[in-house]
This record gives C-alpha cells, sequence and structure tokens, in this order.
C-alpha cells in the first residue's frame, strides 16, 4: 500500500528551493505546488473528467497562498462531484469577466451552452447566445443564479415581451434550462421560471407560409428559375422545393456527403439526429453537375459569399425570395417542405409514410419501433424523380393536373 503523504506546510513552500528541473510538492486531493527552475512558484490540481486526467492551474505562489489553494481544490471537487467540467467552467468565467463569480447566471450559462454545444448546430447557440447577451446578462448576467427570485426574473423578460412575445418565451425556456442545470450541478435549488407559468402573454400560433396550389407553385418555380443574382443562390433556389429538407440542412450540405455514383446525398437530419437519405433524381444531379466546378474544391456546396469556408448565409434563399417579390406571405424557405407534403399526397398519390420518410420525421412502426433510414428507399427514389419532374411540369407548363388545396401546414 503506498505511503500517505503529509499535507504541504507554509514553512516548507516558503523553503523550496528551485533546481534544475522542475519541482513538485503535493498536498492531497490532487492538488500540488509546483517549483519551476527560474524560482516561480504556482499551485496546480490534477483531476479526472469522463474519464480523462486534466490539469487546472490555480494561480501563482504567494499571490494564491496554501489556505487559499485549498479552498479552490474544495470548490473544484464540489463543481467536479455535481458533474461540471472545470475547464469549460474556467473558460466561462473568463469569458463572463472577472467581475462575474463561478456561480453568476452568465457564468453558469455560458457553461451550460458549452456543454450541450455537440447537440445543436452552431447557428442555434449562436441564436441562444445572443439572446442571452443582449436581453438577459445586463440585468442578472452577475447575479448569482441561486439568488434570482421569480419577480426579478420576471421583471427582466417583461422587457423583452414589450418587443416580441414570442421571443420572450423562448427566450424564459432557455434560462429555465440553465437553471435546472444549475440545480443538477449542486448550484441552485429551484428555477423561478417554473412559477411564471402564464404569466407572459400567449404567443399566437402560426405556421411556416407555403405555396401548395399547384397554379400558384407553377409561377413559383418560374420565379426562380429566373433568379438572375448569385449562381451558388441560384443553384440552392432551385434544389430548395426538390430535396424539401430542413433549410439549415440545405445550407450545410457538403460535397463529401454526396454520392454522384448512387444518387444519394446522406447526412444526418438536424431533428432527429438520425441519418437521413435523399435520392438525387436526374435535374438535381444536373444542377449540381454544374456548380462542382465553382464549390467542388471547398468543403460545403453552398459556401458563404464572403467566407468560403462557411455555409451561405442562413437569410441567403429567404433574401433571394424576398428580391423576387415574393412575400413572407406566400412563402418561406421552410415553406417548400409543406408544399411537398401536400402535393405529393393529395395530388400524385404518393403515400403518407413515403413521404413522412422523406421529410425526415421520426417514423415508426405498429409496435413503436423506428423505422431505419433505408426504410421504403426504392419507393422513394420513385416518388423523388416523379416529384422533380412534376415541378418542371409545372414550370414549362405541361402538366394540367391542378388542385385547390392550399395549406399552412408546419413542417
Amino acid at each position: 500500500m503506498p505511503k500517505r503523504v503529509p499535507p504541504l506546510t507554509e514553512i516548507q513552500i516558503r523553503n523550496a528551493k528551485p533546481a534544475e528541473k522542475t519541482l513538485y510538492f503535493f498536498d492531497g486531493g490532487g492538488l500540488f505546488l509546483m517549483v519551476e527552475p527560474s524560482g516561480v512558484k504556482s499551485w496546480r490540481m490534477k483531476y479526472r473528467f469522463d474519464g480523462k486526467a486534466h490539469l487546472l492551474s490555480m494561480g501563482p505562489y504567494p499571490a494564491v497562498s496554501l489556505k487559499d489553494a485549498r479552498e479552490k481544490r474544495e470548490n473544484a471537487k464540489r463543481l467536479l462531484a455535481s458533474g461540471v467540467d472545470l475547464s469549460e467552467n474556467r473558460k466561462a468565467v473568463k469569458t463572463a469577466g472577472a467581475t462575474k463569480s463561478a456561480n453568476s447566471f452568465e457564468v453558469i450559462a455560458r457553461e451550460y451552452l458549452a456543454k450541450i454545444g455537440d447537440s445543436m448546430s452552431p447557428g442555434n447557440i449562436a441564436r441562444i447566445q445572443t439572446r442571452l447577451v443582449n436581453d438577459i446578462y445586463p440585468w442578472l448576467g452577475a447575479r448569482p443564479i441561486a439568488d434570482i427570485t421569480s419577480p426579478e426574473f420576471l421583471k427582466v423578460i417583461r422587457r423583452l415581451e414589450s418587443r416580441t412575445v414570442y421571443t420572450a418565451h423562448r427566450a424564459m425556456r432557455e434560462c429555465s434550462r440553465v437553471f435546472r442545470y444549475a440545480i443538477s450541478t449542486g448550484r441552485a435549488t429551484n428555477d423561478p421560471t417554473q412559477a411564471l407559468r402564464g404569466a407572459l402573454a400567449p404567443v399566437r400560433e402560426g405556421h411556416f407560409t407555403a405555396v401548395t396550389d399547384p397554379a400558384a407553385v407553377s409561377g413559383l418555380m418560374r420565379a426562380i428559375w429566373g433568379y438572375s443574382g448569385h449562381f451558388v443562390v441560384s443553384c440552392a433556389l432551385r434544389l430548395a422545393p426538390m430535396f424539401f429538407v430542413r433549410p439549415g440542412e440545405l445550407r450545410h450540405a457538403k460535397w463529401a456527403d454526396i454520392n454522384f455514383e448512387t444518387a444519394e446525398w446522406r447526412f444526418t437530419a438536424s431533428k432527429t439526429k438520425t441519418e437521413h437519405i435523399v435520392p438525387l433524381a436526374r435535374q438535381a444531379i444536373a444542377i449540381l453537375r454544374e456548380l462542382q466546378p465553382l464549390t467542388g474544391n471547398g468543403e460545403y456546396v453552398f459556401p458563404g459569399g464572403r467566407t468560403p469556408t462557411r455555409p451561405m448565409s442562413e437569410n441567403g434563399i429567404l433574401a433571394a425570395l424576398r428580391r423576387m417579390g415574393i412575400g413572407k406571405e406566400e412563402m418561406t424557405g421552410h415553406g417548400f417542405r409543406a408544399m411537398a407534403r401536400t402535393i405529393l399526397d393529395e395530388v400524385l398519390g404518393f403515400r403518407p409514410d413515403f413521404i413522412e420518410h422523406q421529410l425526415a420525421h421520426a417514423v415508426r412502426d405498429p409496435n413503436g419501433r423506428a423505422y431505419n433510414r433505408t426504410a421504403h428507399l426504392d419507393q422513394r427514389r420513385e416518388m423523388m424523380q416523379r416529384w422533380a419532374d412534376y415541378l418542371d411540369e409545372l414550370r414549362t407548363g405541361e402538366t394540367g393536373t391542378m388542385v385547390t388545396a392550399t395549406s399552412t401546414a408546419t413542417a
């Protein structure tokens, strides 16, 4: 059994002399003093998180005394016991500023967003952070999270509600997740947002606008194919109704995920986090082949105009629709999904479960088990080719099939 090392004393630390190599003096619990050949003394703490060894700086001696270092060690151990990544906590404290304590709302919110970063798109994380920076941190960021009360939080969220009710509701949900994270890591005991249910004005339910009358789709397709703006945006516009994937998925399409030999685009669906397959119709392959010489040397199929190493702006397609005179009450980027779902079902007569699979929705069998990504793939190939042909027919006026159905269904 290894011999237990006695804890350090102030006399030992003061008398520790530098040598040719760095010396280490251990105090227990992972804490040790490092004495460099230059004579600089500083505190470090060894710890393990997620099965990996890490090293945390505790500051220089004598600015940080033995007593201070031990207090920091105990605080760090409490955070570790609660499942907090000390390195993320340190980054959050640094980003929030020296005046913010490790238990302030801003520090814990930044730490939480870093923790969930892999489970959400960078765009979503950035939007949440922007809301917090602009509307929450100025009033609550420096406050110890355990001290924030329901009336105090309501006063802050009312400012946002006065501008936009929808965003106020979203901000309150996001803050609730931060409070719950603080509870789970032992730094708060309650979520003050829970007492505020019903306190905000209700959100008026709305839907993504979509054109679903073939006569109107005909005009929309002609407008899209007549778009004279940037070539990359033009290609994205033409493929958006053909693929009917979520707008963020289209923007983040990568050349590495497109296989011309199998005529497939495979990627991870943003909502279900499962692999999704988009069979490529002949028309889609032709557009991609034409675009490849321009953007094929990069990562993204539709790179940003100013920063090619990033995907095109989330407003790229939306802005193009507006420039063509197509208002938000007529069509949105997300509306292509509702357009395809309605017409594939009501006009072209494809089975709803084929359509739902192609929309990357979570479709389950009678026993409640989720179907895999290849379910009905042959039928979906046929459907996607027929859909591309039908869009061409509407654009060129070669179809007489009409339907009067209109919809603003959510997607």
